[in-house]
């Protein structure tokens, strides 16, 4: 820890909070390869439903995390995209995902998704 990093900061507590809930990290994690649709989303990632997709998305959105894009085409067209906001975790989910690969098992990984 370093002088300046504070055990406690309100701003960092937000934070987690922001992208950490069930899904979430997955989800911006899912969406670094850029404008999204849902049904993308959904068959990308195992094991996330469609109602917590769209909770999810909407926490998002509302955090500023993720914009939402309607195209009134016929049919009406929704896609996703990670605001700047969003879009500059990028090297907190590269960070953690170089962390798991050095550090969680092949089994550990999949227990935690039984």
């Amino acid at each position: 820890m370093t002088d300046e990093m504070t055990p406690y900061c309100h701003h960092f507590h937000r934070a987690v909070v922001a992208v950490t809930r069930r899904w979430s990290p997955e989800i911006i994690r899912a969406m670094l390869a850029g404008t999204t649709r849902f049904s993308d989303l959904s068959s990308r990632i195992p094991g996330l439903s469609d109602r917590v997709l769209s909770e999810r998305l909407k926490d998002l959105e509302a955090e500023g995390i993720v914009v939402r894009t309607v195209h009134p085409d016929t049919p009406v067209r929704v896609e996703y995209t990670l605001s700047e906001k969003g879009a500059d975790l990028a090297s907190a989910v590269i960070a953690i995902a170089a962390w798991a690969d050095r550090w969680i098992t092949q089994e550990e990984a999949e227990a935690s998704t039984r």
